[in-house]
This record gives structure tokens, sequence and C-alpha cells, in this order.
């Protein structure tokens, strides 16, 4: 059988490619289950600071597998709670990888590819790309990405785009926080890499504490509760290895440890 997916880790980056491009990247639940298991390795490798999510073909994802979804028409309510169930722990391991993410997006994005994108950290996209939550055309409802792509595009434009199935542009996208660039396709790479840069250049266990805060503290009332937690963060951020090792090497005008080997 061949593989959904492909992994390659070069240096400190992991790629992992969407590699179904005759049926426009849609996933199913063999799809699901390689991504969901490559996220979670790459969580816990060592020698991986990023992570690029990026797709072969026109098309980055279409949303569902045809196939797949001639499966679940004849599923009962129980299969199709179980079937949801491994989507949503696919989009809750990209969401909460300890390692920081970027969606490299190069063409169109339907439906649930668009929980793909919005579980990522971050989502550069080339200009040409349309976008669309096309569930309500079929009758359904994009409930299990919900949580990611409400997070990403905000509520008012989620009332719009929920609602109407329209598609929209990747200046659209831009605009309303969805995406963080848009580029030309000959830029992609670049734009891409540009941001590896910078994540593999700072330091790994504060780029993995920082991931954590903005989850943590996103939307939450600011409490006494979450004050305390916020002054107990930067307390043990400043007194870890890497934290110490920061600072002093700052103060001596030297590279920290953390870059040693890299160019």
């Amino acid at each position: 059988m061949t593989q959904a997916i492909r992994i390659a880790t070069t240096g400190h980056v992991a790629t992992v490619v969407l590699s179904r491009p005759e049926v426009r990247n849609a996933f199913n639940d063999e799809v699901i289950a390689e991504l969901s298991q490559a996220f979670v390795q790459l969580g816990e490798a060592p020698e991986v600071r990023a992570i690029v999510l990026m797709a072969e073909g026109k098309a980055f994802c279409a949303g569902a597998d045809l196939n797949w979804m001639r499966r679940m028409a004849d599923y009962t309510r129980e299969e199709n709670l179980e079937d949801a169930g491994k989507l949503a722990f696919m989009l809750r391991a990209i969401y909460e990888c300890p390692k920081p993410t970027i969606a490299r997006v190069q063409g169109d994005v339907y439906a649930g590819g668009m929980g793909l994108v919005a579980a990522c950290d971050m989502a550069v996209s080339v200009d040409t790309a349309g976008y669309c939550l096309s569930e309500v055309k079929l009758g359904l409802i994009p409930a299990t990405i919900s949580p990611y792509v409400i997070r990403a595009m905000g509520a008012r434009a989620a009332h719009r785009y929920f609602l109407t199935a329209e598609r929209f542009s990747a200046q659209e996208a831009l605009r309303i926080g969805f995406v963080h660039e848009v580029v030309s396709a000959e830029q992609l790479d670049a734009k891409v890499a540009e941001l590896v840069g910078a994540l593999i250049s700072a330091s790994p266990n504060a780029v993995k504490e920082c991931k954590k805060l903005v989850q943590d503290v996103a939307e939450r009332d600011i409490t006494r509760l979450l004050i305390d937690r916020t002054v107990e963060g930067i307390a043990d951020i400043r007194a870890s290895d890497e934290g110490k090792e920061g600072v002093q090497s700052f103060l001596q005008k030297r590279k920290p440890g953390w870059l040693e080997g890299q160019a």
C-alpha cells in the first residue's frame, strides 16, 4: 500500500508531505492515522526543531476523500463518533505538537483541509490559493475543525464563511488572519525558509514553552490565577538551563549553545 504521506528530516527541520495529488490530497482514515502518528513522533524527536506541513500537486487539501465519504454514508451514529474522534485526535496532535509547525499552502484548501492549516502555528499561502468551508452545501457542519478554524480566523469571519460556504481568496484569508503571509509561487519556499530559520535560531525549550503559553493564555479572562501562572512561567524559564545560557550568551556577546554547529 502506498503511504498517504511522506516524511523527511534535514538538519533540525522535518517536512510532512501530503502525497495524494490524484485526489487533491483529500484525507481518509489512512491519511488521518499517518498524520496523527507523524506529529506525535516528530513532536518527541529531540533533533527536530520545526515541522513544515506541505502537499504535492495543485491542491493543498480538498477535505474528505469521496470514497471515504461513501463509506461514511452508511455509518451508524456510534461509528460516526469513532470516526470523528480519530479526526479530532489528528488535529489536536498537530495543534499541541511540542514543535512549532508551519503550513506551506501551495494550492486550494477546502473543508477539512482548513482544519489542517488552522491547527498549524503559522501558515504561508501562495497568492493563487482559494479557501472554502463548504460543509453546509452538503448538509453538514465543520464541527470537528471548528475549534482550530475559529481560533485562526475569529468568530466574526467564521459566522460568514461557515454559513455561506463561499470560496474566498488568499488575500481575504490574510485579511481575516487565517494565514500569516501571502506570496507568489516563486517566493513560497523562501518565505517558509525564512520562518524556519527564525524558529531554529531560537531556544528550543523557549519556543516549546511559548507555544504552550499562547494556547494557555489566549482568550482567557485575566484572573489572578492566570497572572500567577504567567509569573511562574517566567520564573521557571529564567531558572532553566537554556534560559540561563541565553541570558549569559547575550551578556557575553557570543552565540548560545543551541546554535553550536549551525552556520
